[in-house]
């Protein structure tokens, strides 16, 4: 999937348990993990917004676009 969430990268910055995270945000640590491992196909703004809150960061520092590699092209 090209669009990559790197909750993980802020939850270490800010040296933020996932639990904590989690309970802060209102998820769930299963949702979390949705979210961390890329799985997720979609994020409510409402979310979106409480995990910015949260982190005290911006959507573009836990969201990044990479685009897709398609078998056999080379890689840039």
């Amino acid at each position: 999937m090209p669009i990559v969430v790197d909750i993980d990268v802020m939850l270490a910055r800010r040296k933020m348990p996932v639990g904590e995270f989690a309970a802060a945000v209102g998820l769930t640590s299963a949702n979390v993990a949705v979210l961390k491992n890329g799985r997720a196909k979609a994020v409510r703004f409402s979310t979106l917004e409480r995990i910015c809150e949260v982190l005290a960061c911006q959507p573009g520092d836990i969201l990044r676009w990479e685009p897709d590699v398609e078998p056999g092209a080379p890689a840039s």
